[in-house]
């Protein structure tokens, strides 16, 4: 899992940091996912090592302009690729459908591939036999979810070596062993497959709150999350701030982090009042997290960040 921030300001871009999106790369597979689309978001694209013709899901947090203008353009490009005729699907709450089809009409643009648009409600959104996506409400001025992408635990590793020693050969009973399987050899033994199997590994876990105040929902979702990508609009002493707007301010962030549990927090969307000709005091908000969750760190435009596996450490309780 590879997450790369496309843009990490809020509400309009500064000379150091593009509006809200973020690109996750899922193993083996090709595709990428999306989650926000600010306006230049695929110039950002451009920049990174990614390209929009990879992108085959988009997952919006909630409408504001700096979270779904770059969605039009992005759209209208995906099909001057050629030959793109690649799915694409895009989540996103109450709106999002009717912006992209008056968008789309009023602009005579007709994308030349199949695209769904999906209003998520909260809970499970998306699954294949690797993945889940789920999705909560968070508090902010209009609806707005975050969401929490889930690996399903994986099998653990399989002994090829215990397995040649009792003369098995290798082919499709190493598959069924390594699921576990009790399997009958030509010989008449029976091999219980869990014996030649380590620990299940368990699957990694990472949550993209968008734009919200603290909430339990958050803390929730995010509950043994291994990677917790939380807004940090203001620092504290801009608290009033941020209650006005439905934000939050770094110590929300860090407290729900410390409250889900989670391994690594992320702080983006940082209010461009921190940044200027006089300096930068991020490090001051980056300062405020750490002292109530230590493994924080923050975001900058086009940083990719690999989410650790850690595969013997059995199934998430």
């Amino acid at each position: 899992m590879k997450l790369t921030f496309l843009g990490t300001s809020s509400g309009a871009p500064s000379r150091y940091r593009n509006v809200s999106a973020l690109a996750l790369q899922l193993p083996q597979q090709a595709g990428a996912w999306l989650f926000d689309c600010g306006e230049g978001t695929q110039h950002q694209i451009m920049r990174s090592a990614l390209r929009v013709s990879q992108f085959d899901r988009i997952f919006i947090s909630h409408m504001h302009g700096d979270h779904v203008f770059g969605l039009p353009g992005l759209l209208a490009s995906r099909s001057l690729q050629a030959g793109m005729s690649t799915p694409l699907t895009l989540f996103g709450p109450p709106g999002l459908q009717e912006y992209i089809r008056r968008t789309m009409e009023l602009t005579q643009t007709r994308p030349g591939y199949p695209m769904e648009v999906i209003t998520v409600a909260p809970g499970l959104v998306w699954e294949d036999d690797r993945t889940q996506v789920f999705c909560t409400p968070v508090a902010h001025r209009i609806p707005a979810f975050a969401y929490a992408v889930v690996e399903r635990d994986h099998a653990g590793h399989f002994n090829v070596e215990a397995a040649a020693a009792l003369g098995i050969a290798p082919g499709p009973i190493y598959g069924r062993l390594k699921k576990g399987e009790t399997v009958t050899l030509e010989d008449g033994r029976i091999i219980d497959g869990r014996t030649l199997t380590g620990p299940i590994r368990r699957g990694r876990r990472v949550v993209y709150a968008g734009d919200t105040t603290f909430t339990r929902n958050t803390v929730e979702i995010a509950r043994g999350a291994d990677v917790l990508i939380h807004e940090a609009t203001y620092l504290e002493e801009d608290r009033a701030l941020a209650d006005r707007a439905s934000h939050s301010t770094s110590l929300m962030a860090a407290d729900a982090a410390k409250q889900a549990g989670v391994r690594t927090l992320i702080l983006t969307h940082f209010s461009t009042r921190y940044e200027g000709e006089g300096g930068s005091r991020l490090a001051e908000l980056l300062a405020e997290a750490q002292s109530i969750f230590p493994n924080t760190m923050l975001a900058r435009d086009l940083w990719s960040y690999d989410v650790p596996v850690f595969g013997d450490e059995g199934v998430r309780g």
